[in-house]
């Protein structure tokens, strides 16, 4: 009778042992997966930004009507003055991009020059993807 019960008691306590790695990997999957989409949930367009800052400047600092509507406004002019600094820089931008594009095409050879130009232009189909998928409406 000793015997059967040591065995019963072995049995028993092996399936609450195997029962608790289960719960544990299932509990530690679930904490690295909620993690994961946590981390990655960042805002992916100008406007999702803004939405998630003025809703974190709302809640966390109690902003009336007013100062929600002043922030809004703060907002759409620091928006207008990159713009205007951006377009200043641009065609500057433009030349030292071209510059960097002639000196790299310059040092490959006629080969790699081809792959050059293919990667290239994956580059900007993905840009231009990215871009027609998360273009913000203008306001």
């Amino acid at each position: 009778m000793s015997k059967r019960s040591n065995l019963t008691t072995a049995i028993y306590l092996f399936i609450v042992f195997l029962s608790g790695i289960l719960v544990g990997a299932f509990g530690h999957r679930l904490y690295m997966v909620n993690t994961v989409l946590s981390v990655n949930r960042q805002p992916r367009t100008p406007e999702e930004y803004r939405r998630r800052y003025v809703e974190e400047m709302t809640s966390r600092l109690k902003l009336s009507t007013g100062q929600v509507a002043s922030l809004q406004r703060i907002m759409d002019e620091t928006r207008q003055r990159y713009r205007a600094v951006h377009e200043t820089y641009r065609p500057e931008l433009k030349t030292i991009e071209t510059e960097q594009y002639q000196k790299v095409r310059a040092m490959l050879t006629e080969p790699q020059r081809g792959e050059y130009e293919r990667m290239r232009a994956e580059r900007a189909r993905r840009r231009q993807q990215e871009n027609s998928s998360a273009a913000p409406a203008k306001r």
